[in-house]
């Protein structure tokens, strides 16, 4: 959530600045409300239109149902917008219209206005940010879900502080409560079922508003991993912190997309994918816990030194239970591949596969994670893997909608599986995504322990 102070870009603001944000949970709900009515009444003009004989197609109305649907949630931030971002990253789940205009939430959102972020600190400091750094930028250079980060100086240092948006930690309880309904009834679930997994992305939504959590995860997984090569890591300034503001040094570098802008070489963006790669299987396999919000506008790139990545934002971490990382890899090793029985014990430990299964359906789970599993590990089954081949990703989105489309699939009003993989398999293909993007051939052998 940083960019270097010469590469702002022009519509740094994304729209006109916030002075209020519906905090409480009728202002929520009636804003929520009232993105329904206008969501319905475009398909109200659709079908009209159709019937008059127009020609009007899906995607027009995707397209308008995804802007307002964005714009509400740009407004609302906190969980909901959060939830987008996730969804942004899933694309075989929505339709393109939604997928890019939720894809903003990358980068950019309106921000808070000024007289917002100046209440922020006198709550937190008793002071205002102009009293308690020696320059500090009203307008917010970026704005994200939770919240936005403005330039400051003091002592010389070029700092980031990111200011969290009002009532945000309060509202995740009551937005998943709004909006959980809406999910249920529109995929047919069953709320015991879910809870679990439910209550999985509540934790984590709510770990990520506290930023006291996020200084000491930042600061332990940067000290753990300062002996990897390329990456750097940004120091932070508890003096300069509270439990929703986050002083950190301001780290140079370009996002994802500017820093493709500037045609890298190739050699660059291996030495990048290289670094993303080792970063994350020394979190997954000897951290045990992973910064798991591996999207685009998490990272700062830089070619100098052959390559350099920034890593940003820890406010999303997984830990992963000794048990969860052993199945998790396990399903991941080569042999396992090889061997059905191997298979079927570690999916019935998994709770994907079920003692009163019918034998159909087992055979249908046993098939589908094997063609599942063979195609996510396959860059740990060769020495190296292009990863600018952009048929892989391809197949890994063309294999989520196959799924989605097989009847006995979509009949099963349960899901399965421990909800501890949300976030490793989020990792995974945010991961995958960003590589692909970026184009990098990665030496990716032997990373996953059998």
């Amino acid at each position: 959530m940083q960019e270097p102070l010469d590469q702002v870009p022009a519509d740094q603001s994304a729209g006109q600045p916030l002075s209020s944000l519906p905090t409480t949970k009728v202002a929520r709900a009636a804003r929520f409300a009232k993105t329904g009515l206008k969501v319905g009444a475009n398909y109200v003009k659709h079908y009209a239109k159709r019937a008059a004989g127009a020609d009007v197609s899906t995607e027009d109305l995707h397209a308008a149902n995804a802007a307002e649907l964005y714009g509400a949630l740009s407004q609302m931030k906190g969980s909901v917008l959060k939830v987008a971002q996730m969804l942004a990253m899933e694309k075989n789940i929505l339709p393109a219209a939604y997928a890019e205009q939720f894809a903003q939430a990358q980068y950019q959102t309106p921000p808070l206005s000024g007289p917002l972020v100046s209440k922020a600190f006198r709550d937190a400091f008793g002071k205002s940010p102009y009293e308690l750094f020696d320059e500090f930028e009203p307008q917010a250079r970026q704005a994200a879900s939770i919240g936005q980060v403005h330039f400051a100086r003091q002592a010389g240092r070029a700092l980031a502080v990111k200011v969290q948006y009002p009532g945000v930690a309060d509202s995740i309880r009551s937005d998943i409560r709004l909006v959980k309904p809406v999910a249920l009834r529109v995929l047919g679930l069953d709320e015991a079922t879910v809870r679990p997994y439910l209550q999985e992305v509540e934790t984590r939504l709510l770990e990520e508003t506290d930023y006291a959590l996020e200084l000491r995860r930042g600061e332990a997984i940067a000290a753990q991993s300062r002996h990897l090569p390329h990456l750097e890591f940004a120091r932070y300034y508890p003096e300069l912190s509270a439990a929703r503001i986050l002083t950190m040094d301001w780290l140079p570098g370009q996002h994802l997309k500017e820093f493709l802008a500037t045609a890298p070489p190739q050699a660059v963006r291996n030495q990048l994918g290289q670094a993303l790669w080792d970063f994350y299987m020394h979190q997954l396999h000897t951290l045990r816990q992973v910064h798991a919000d591996p999207h685009p506008g998490n990272f700062l790139l830089r070619a100098e030194h052959g390559g350099t990545v920034g890593v940003l934002d820890f406010g999303c971490v997984k830990e992963i239970p000794a048990d969860v990382h052993r199945l998790f890899t396990a399903l991941l090793a080569p042999e396992t591949l090889a061997d059905e029985a191997r298979l079927a014990a570690l999916l019935e430990e998994a709770g994907v596969l079920r003692p009163q299964d019918p034998p159909s359906l087992r055979e249908l789970y046993l098939r589908t994670l094997h063609d599942s599993l063979t195609l996510v590990g396959r860059p740990f089954r060769q020495p190296a893997f292009d990863f600018g081949d952009p048929a892989f990703m391809q197949a890994l989105y063309a294999l989520g909608d196959n799924l989605m489309q097989q009847p006995e699939l979509r009949q099963q009003r349960e899901p399965r599986g421990s909800e501890h993989f949300i976030y490793l398999n989020r990792t995974y293909v945010g991961l995958y995504a960003l590589l692909t993007e970026l184009g990098a051939t990665v030496r990716t052998g032997a990373a996953v322990p059998s």
